[in-house]
């Protein structure tokens, strides 16, 4: 439960537009309740071309911390003090801390995927095969970590190829480029350790269908970053061959509790996190 808020309480933010339906406030503000720390969460509406406002205001009003969410990512790195490596890699900041009295800039988004790959579905990356549909943001955030957490082979999948070959471009020498019909040619995705759909398909308003097929063989271990609807059709396919599979859910977690340590210096309390989100989406 959130303390009263008193001009002693730290603030921290998300920007974005639209905001409106943002988890951020819900899992932050349940994770300072369960650490019992004297902040609060609240949500910005800030617009393309505004990202410059919003860091000036953060450091006039001293927020203590900020998620930067659609569509300000790639403004925000651009305008910060200090990029982490991650961030200048992708180009993108999800994330504002501050260190030693800089504004940082970080993406966290890969290593909430990491995370909930290793700690929801037991995944052990080092050394793994894995595929990723998808070549947009977050599918290259994720195909940025899963190389990084040792990966021996990060497989892109993607309509537009000319995007593929950039976002597998981040996996280094792990990275390659397939197409759908080139993995059902061959083994299908059995072949594989991992699958991640990093795309809308499957989403809620979204497209139809299912991102890459599955009846030529199912992974171990299948995430969908999509959490509305909580399974996904592509989902409950490999559910019913077999397949360990998670939603978009413990990616998000993640990739908040990341940024609640950045902030607060405490570790992420991530069950009530996960909690709050459940409690959030539940019919």
């Amino acid at each position: 439960m959130l303390n009263p808020v008193t001009g002693r309480t730290a603030v921290a933010a998300v920007f974005g537009d639209p905001i409106e339906h943002s988890l951020s406030p819900a899992i932050h503000n349940a994770a300072f309740g369960a650490s019992g720390l004297d902040w609060v969460f609240v949500p910005f509406r800030v617009g393309t071309g505004h990202a410059g406002e919003a860091l000036a205001a953060m450091r006039c009003l001293g927020l203590g911390g900020a998620s930067v969410t659609m569509p300000l990512k790639a403004d925000v790195a651009d305008l910060v003090g200090e990029l982490t490596p991650i961030a200048r890699r992708l180009s993108a900041v999800n994330c504002l801390f501050w260190r030693d009295g800089v504004l940082v800039g970080d993406n966290t988004d890969g290593a909430g995927a990491v995370w909930a790959l290793e700690h929801q579905l037991g995944a052990s990356i080092s050394g793994a095969r894995v595929v990723v549909c998808g070549a947009g943001g977050a599918a290259r955030a994720v195909i940025a970590a899963v190389a990084d957490a040792g990966a021996d082979e990060v497989v892109v999948v993607n309509r537009t190829r000319a995007s593929a070959v950039a976002a597998a471009g981040l996996a280094g020498d792990a990275g390659r480029v397939a197409s759908a019909d080139d993995l059902a040619a061959g083994a299908g995705l059995g072949v594989f350790d991992v699958a991640i759909n990093a795309t809308s398909v499957g989403m809620l308003g979204g497209v139809d269908g299912v991102p890459l097929d599955l009846s030529h063989g199912c992974p171990d271990l299948v995430m969908d970053l999509i959490y509305h609807p909580l399974e996904t059709r592509w989902l409950g396919e490999a559910r019913a061959m077999g397949a360990t599979v998670a939603n978009g859910v413990p990616m998000l977690v993640g990739q908040a509790a990341e940024a609640f340590e950045h902030w607060t210096g405490c570790s992420a309390p991530v069950e009530a996190m996960l909690a709050a989100v459940h409690s959030e989406l539940a019919p």
